[in-house]
């Protein structure tokens, strides 16, 4: 954690980040996700585990992936699902974006954040398939 300077904000707050682990946090710099105040937001979320593509081909299993990597990392930061704001699905053939929708609709249905999807040309890995973002606030009541 830090401590961030108040010439940057109203007053003092901390900074905490949340690592996923990868070998490129370091040379790239970035974190799974990042907690400054009640805010979280969680980085692009690939469907990796072990430093491998999960869910080969299957866009609606990659989503659910990558979504549940998220509300860990926000669950990590002190936030949780119900404090999800926004989310962001990207994807690389926006003619599967019923297959991710579902993914994100088992989750968020109720809860129903800000959302878009957007096309991309590509990832770092082709066999990534889908990227998530997620912004979330953390109710002061469950901290």
């Amino acid at each position: 954690m830090v401590l961030l300077n108040r010439n940057h904000f109203s007053e003092s707050v901390v900074r905490k980040t949340i690592s996923s682990g990868s070998p490129l946090e370091a040379p790239i710099g970035f974190s799974r996700a990042c907690r400054i105040g009640h805010h979280i937001a969680v980085s692009g979320t690939a469907p990796i585990k072990d430093g491998q593509t999960v869910f080969y081909n299957d866009v609606y299993q990659q989503t659910k992936y990558c979504l549940a990597l998220s509300i860990a990392a926000i669950e990590e930061a002190g936030g949780s699902l119900s404090g999800v704001i926004r989310t962001r699905v990207m994807l690389t053939d926006i003619t599967k974006w019923q297959e991710a929708a579902k993914a994100h609709g088992e989750l968020f249905a109720e809860l129903k954040p800000a959302c878009t999807f957007v096309e991309v040309s590509g990832f770092i890995d082709k066999e990534w398939l889908v990227e998530t973002e997620v912004d979330c606030i953390v109710n002061e009541q469950n901290e």
